[in-house]
């Protein structure tokens, strides 16, 4: 993922709509990429610091930026387990097919 692609999926990943490979893609690039989890900053700045700051509350810009990128983090790892789940499921019942071919035609 190239840094413009990034920044076009900042807004989603503010409003926590990116899920699976992109938002995989999306958080390797911001981790790596100086600029752009530096535009992350400021979009998140501007989409969650100015309510906090209206409603009155104490806002710590880094603090909450970092949580929302474990949070994301924490899906990613569940995805992933959840793929390899899913392959193993698919795998096991290619194998119950072929045993019951086996077994019907007696190969």
């Amino acid at each position: 993922m190239n840094c413009k692609e990034t920044e076009k999926m900042i807004p989603l990943f503010l409003q926590d709509a990116l899920e699976g490979k992109k938002l995989e893609e999306f958080v390797e690039h911001i981790e790596q990429c100086p600029e752009c989890k530096e535009e992350l900053s400021i979009q998140f700045l501007v989409a969650e610091g100015m309510e906090r700051l209206e409603e009155g509350n104490n806002f710590n810009l880094q603090s909450a930026l970092s949580e929302k990128l474990s949070n994301a983090n924490s899906r990613i790892k569940v995805h992933r387990g959840l793929q390899h789940t899913l392959i193993c499921l698919e795998v096991a019942v290619a194998v119950m097919i072929l045993v019951a071919i086996l077994i019907v035609f007696k190969l």
